[in-house]
């Protein structure tokens, strides 16, 4: 994603104050978020980011302080989950018991901590957990690898497509209450709105 932008000049930021002042508070808490973890232990924490940065592809360091913080408050706070699959641990349960077997394979596999795997390499057993089939099997017991997967890439996707910075480099102009659209047919943008550039 940080790659390439097409809108390489906008700031989503220069609109805030556009916005009422709920809607300010919760954008501005995703840019400059506190970086207390309350859940993950910091080898955790470096996991996750990592993870989080093969998941979207980009390694902006604003946008995964937000990923970490976010999945740790998330695991924190855990109210609970809407639908979770017969025989899958609760997401904290899940995340902590999954991250542990996630470096048990890379040392059994690369005798090498996951961190300090290239990589293809940890892009393979994120690919393989994804589809259940990340080796050695013995690691992995008891721990739903395609859940696992798919519980890191929502967190991971949610937190990150929230980010103001991430919203900036695809041209989204955020909320856009109260102020509203104006301009509402196919191809018009309202002045606040990004503008391609080339």
């Amino acid at each position: 994603m940080a790659q390439h932008s097409h809108y390489p000049s906008f700031d989503v930021m220069k609109e805030r104050h556009e916005w009422d002042d709920h809607t300010q508070s919760i954008v501005m808490s995703r840019a400059k978020p506190n970086n207390v973890l309350h859940f993950l232990t910091p080898p955790e924490a470096g996991l996750i980011r990592r993870i989080g940065s093969l998941l979207v592809g980009d390694e902006t360091p604003e946008a995964l302080d937000f990923v970490l913080v976010h999945i740790d408050r998330t695991l924190h706070q855990s109210p609970g989950e809407s639908q979770r699959k017969t025989g899958v641990p609760e997401a904290p349960k899940l995340l902590r018991a999954g991250l542990h077997a996630l470096e048990q394979a890379a040392q059994a596999l690369h005798s090498s901590s996951f961190m300090d795997l290239d990589a293809a390499d940890q892009k393979q057993i994120l690919q393989d957990m994804s589809q259940s089939a990340a080796k050695p099997i013995g690691v992995w017991n008891g721990i739903p690898q395609a859940e696992l997967f798919r519980k890191l890439l929502n967190l991971t996707v949610e937190a990150y497509c929230s980010h103001p910075k991430v919203w900036s480099d695809i041209g989204y102009a955020g909320p856009a209450y109260p102020r509203g659209y104006v301009r509402t047919q196919m191809g018009q943008l309202d002045p606040w709105e990004a503008q391609p550039e080339q």
